[in-house]
């Protein structure tokens, strides 16, 4: 009978040996607490606003880019919105749900675009999910007032524009 053990190991594979101690799992280090986003502020002004197109229009034709550059305030609803000529269609749509995602969710399309490449797909089950870098809140006096989308070129492309956009604001 002890020869049925190792018999039976050797016509499956596998071997026998005697249950070793359970070792117990390894700790992982504490997730950092999540950095609280900044609070809703007042919405952006039509004016403000069109400035803010101004800027990313005029950084687009430098770089030769044709684009469309939507602005929200802060529960995603458009303020101000331009499409530059020649400009594809589909960036209408794609420029403003930036801008509403940023706003609504208070984060950078971008930084959701890398959480979903660095494979927390999960977001996506979100209908409202818009991962593609080039949305950004309006942030002022540490409270968000809007957000801009701009889309025509690539997400990084998109993204900069709307960064230059900002930088002036």
């Amino acid at each position: 009978m002890k020869a049925l053990p190792a018999l039976v190991a050797v016509c499956f594979g596998f071997a026998v040996t005697p249950a070793l101690a359970q070792t117990p799992p390894v700790q992982a280090a504490p997730a950092p607490a999540p950095v609280a986003a900044p609070p809703y502020g007042l919405p952006i002004g039509l004016a403000d606003a069109q400035a803010l197109i101004d800027r990313a229009m005029a950084e687009a034709a430098r770089s030769g880019f044709r684009m469309a550059i939507a602005v929200v305030e802060p529960s995603g609803e458009l303020v101000a919105f331009a499409r530059m000529d020649d400009t594809q269609y589909g960036s209408i749509f794609v420029a403003q749900r930036k801008a509403e995602y940023a706003a609504r969710y208070r984060l950078p399309t971008a930084v959701a675009e890398e959480r979903v490449q660095a494979g927390r797909v999960v977001s996506l089950a979100n209908p409202e999910a818009f991962t593609i870098g080039g949305g950004i809140p309006i942030v002022r006096d540490g409270k968000i007032v809007g957000a801009i989308g701009v889309s025509g070129a690539t997400a990084a492309q998109d993204a900069a524009v709307a960064e230059v956009a900002l930088a002036g604001n």
